[in-house]
């Protein structure tokens, strides 16, 4: 699936490790909105998350992790 710019979506940060913070298996659902495409092969989303937690508002993460909202 492909998601553009704009677009809210949900994110499964479970077991992702950015910068210092560690997200543990609860976190499979976070509410967030596509910033951009940063990778295609593979295919990588910045995704601005609904919440910040610990300092982290943005996140990286990989196409399978992240479902339309």
């Amino acid at each position: 699936m492909v998601f553009v710019p704009g677009q809210s979506v949900r994110v499964n940060l479970a077991g992702l490790q950015v910068k210092d913070v560690l997200f543990h298996a609860a976190v499979t659902a976070a509410v967030g909105t596509i910033i951009k495409l940063t990778s295609e092969d593979p295919p990588k989303y910045l995704v601005k998350l609904l919440f910040r937690f610990r300092g982290i508002s943005e996140v990286e993460v990989p196409a399978d992790r992240v479902s339309p909202n």
